[in-house]
């Protein structure tokens, strides 16, 4: 898990929080919606849109994130 926080930023995974889900910076917003999201077509102007407390950095990292 330290792995995780130091290599991504902005993908925190809580034990307390969610189940321990990976989300993007603590918020209740899992790494798994926003790849659905992505999976659906979305732009990331409608993901934003979507989640205002998002941004453009976090989509990028989710990216990242699933791909490694």
């Amino acid at each position: 898990m330290k792995e995780i926080k130091k290599r991504f930023t902005r993908i925190t995974v809580d034990p307390r929080q969610m189940a321990g889900v990976p989300c993007i910076r603590g918020l209740r917003i899992p790494v798994a919606t926003i790849v659905g999201m992505i999976a659906d077509n979305m732009t990331e102007d409608e993901i934003l849109k979507a989640y205002p407390d998002l941004e453009q950095e976090d989509i990028q990292e989710t990216l990242s994130y699933t791909s490694s």
